[in-house]
């Protein structure tokens, strides 16, 4: 099954006070919109279920046909804040009045205010800001700072970068090679010997989350560790939701002040109160030498920053670490207001809160379908359901798809399945959700989950029989 098919399907109509589904899937009129997507962009772009988004407030997503789903995506872990959140709108509104849209790296005010608004949110030494537009380009930034960091105090062979098996980083082409997903690296032909990856130490597909793990990993890779200009680690691996062991990260600490080599976490998707703090690496009781983020940092507009070290962040000249967008006014309108909601409204302590209701809620889903969710991960408002075959820990992706096109179809905005082999069903409802909403999301969940087992199961038996 393609979760992406055009075809219209009849499905039960739902009115909730969180969702409304009164046509079929997707809208026979939206069809014209998506074969005009499939046309005009490359294939790449027609992966997720096909809702054509007219507008979003708050937790809910709309098309322009009646319909409205509860949104457990956050438009990919973006609006931290809830989508269309009025102080966003409003300072956005507000500085294109104002009359400047941009203005590169010429000094701004508006760019003042937010880096120091972020420097005085990190953590000590973290103190320097460089703004940036996507969370890709932080990672590329934190490659090219750690690689001159490492030139500058060991020399041409502390070059090496350590990541993680099947980490997320990002889509170009550095964030790609320091990325541990198999899949995104195919088309790479000649990869960089001096990037590197080890097991992540998440306890389900690697059950050894000893850091003897780590330094037996350097080891027969043949890396030598003074050689390691930096560590870099997702705060949780993106796709599948999974923390390593706290001991883990501050024994990596420790070791990366031994052999003078930056730690770098890629909060991208964990900042801003995701986890219920409002920086993901506070779980681990660890400060990291730079900060790559971005996504809930607006809540809306693309904008991204890495913070560091200032040692570290002041490597390079005048002119020579720029960006044409670097802190656009209408993003940093977006970011400003941002960042005071999260404080003013308790996000980070709410996103704590609900995280209390939704994990349990989703390891019971574990416990009613123990063949087809081999484990959950998550902290606070993330959670990745890891859908497996029967029996085992092997992914089962094609499952995956039907979960959450069924979801899709009850009203539960979720996006395509991501993580190893894309088999994890990743849940980041909007901050601001409240309990009730968690409690009809992961009912309306189960359902799905349940009739895509049914559907799926009988198109196993259909090709069983078939091959005999």
């Amino acid at each position: 099954m393609d979760i992406s098919d055009l075809v219209p399907r009849q499905v039960p109509r739902i009115e909730t006070r969180y969702r409304r589904i009164v046509t079929p899937i997707p809208v026979p009129e939206s069809i014209p919109i998506l074969q005009k997507l499939r046309r005009c962009e490359p294939r790449s772009m027609s992966g997720q279920p096909p809702v054509i988004w007219d507008r979003a407030e708050g937790v809910c997503v709309y098309d322009r046909w009646g319909n409205k789903w509860l949104d457990f995506s956050s438009g990919v872990l973006v609006t931290n804040a809830g989508h269309g959140h009025p102080k966003i709108r409003e300072a956005i509104v507000r500085q294109v009045e104002h009359g400047l849209l941009h203005n590169y790296c010429f000094p701004s005010e508006i760019r003042a205010r937010l880096v120091e608004a972020l420097a005085q949110r990190a953590p000590e030494p973290c103190k320097k800001v460089f703004l940036l537009t996507t969370g890709a380009e932080t990672c590329e930034c934190a490659i090219k700072l750690s690689r001159t960091w490492g030139l500058k105090i060991g020399g041409k062979q502390k070059i090496t970068i350590v990541s993680f098996h099947n980490a997320f980083h990002g889509r170009t082409l550095g964030a790609q090679m320091i990325g541990g997903i198999p899949r995104l690296k195919e088309w790479i032909v000649n990869f960089d010997k001096d990037m590197v990856q080890v097991p992540f130490p998440d306890g389900f597909r690697c059950r050894d989350t000893s850091f003897e793990l780590f330094e037996r990993s350097l080891a027969e890779l043949g890396v030598r560790p003074e050689n390691v200009c930096a560590v870099i680690t997702e705060t949780y691996q993106g796709g599948d939701s999974s923390f390593a062991p706290p001991e883990y990260i501050q024994e990596l600490r420790r070791w990366c002040e031994r052999y003078q080599a930056l730690l770098v976490f890629d909060e991208v998707q964990a900042a801003f109160g995701r986890t219920g703090k409002y920086w993901g690496f506070e779980h681990y009781g660890v400060v990291p030498d730079l900060i790559c983020c971005g996504k809930g940092i607006t809540s809306s507009l693309p904008l991204s920053a890495v913070i560091g070290r200032p040692d570290v962040m002041d490597l390079y000249p005048p002119g020579s670490m720029t960006s044409t967008h670097t802190g656009n006014p209408v993003c940093c309108a977006a970011a400003l207001a941002n960042l005071e909601i999260i404080d003013e409204e308790g996000l980070v302590d709410h996103a704590r809160q609900m995280g209390e209701i939704l994990q349990p809620a989703l390891r019971q889903l574990r416990k009613e379908f123990p063949d087809h969710i081999g484990t959950v991960h998550g902290k606070g408002l993330v959670a990745s359901l890891h859908i497996v075959k029967p029996g085992g820990i092997e992914p089962d992706p094609e499952l995956a798809r039907r979960i959450v096109w069924r979801a899709v179809e009850r009203g539960i905005m979720l996006f395509a399945p991501v993580g190893y082999m894309a088999s994890s069903v990743k849940i980041a409802p909007p901050l601001p959700i409240r309990e009730d909403a968690i409690q009809e999301g992961v009912a309306a969940l189960r359902e799905a989950i349940a009739e895509a087992i049914a559907e799926h199961s009988e198109a196993l038996a259909q090709v069983g029989a078939v091959g005999k």
